[in-house]
């Protein structure tokens, strides 16, 4: 079975954008459109990555990293967070998140980061 990452966004184009990232390099992309769904998701499906959006209704992708971490310790989380949001990033980092990248983001950068991530 191939590597398997979580999309996790509220807004669908940019899950439909990381999956059409993601799935052109052979990954296998699970998404969810809530910090809820991505914590039930992360036990349904152990993906090796999460992509978490850093800002999202209800629930912060920084208190979905928490929930997702304190299931799985070494879970590997890659946040992606949008213009002047240091403050969110250097929490999410603080919080256990691998890395960050900043929308809009090139693809080339999406998947060097997944790839440090993943320690490929």
């Amino acid at each position: 079975m191939g590597t398997t990452i979580l999309v996790v966004d509220d807004a669908a184009f940019m899950r439909m954008m990381l999956r059409d990232i993601l799935e052109g390099e052979g990954y296998e992309v699970h998404e969810a459109e809530s910090a809820g769904r991505a914590t039930e998701m992360y036990g349904e499906v152990s993906p090796d990555l999460v992509t978490m959006d850093i800002t999202m209704p209800e629930v912060s992708g920084v208190d979905a990293l928490r929930a997702i971490r304190q299931l799985d310790p070494s879970a590997r989380v890659l946040m992606v967070s949008a213009m002047g949001q240091e403050s969110m990033i250097a929490e999410a980092l603080e919080a256990g998140a691998m890395e960050f990248v900043v929308k809009p983001f090139q693809p080339a950068k999406v998947l060097e980061l997944v790839k440090k991530c993943l320690n490929v």
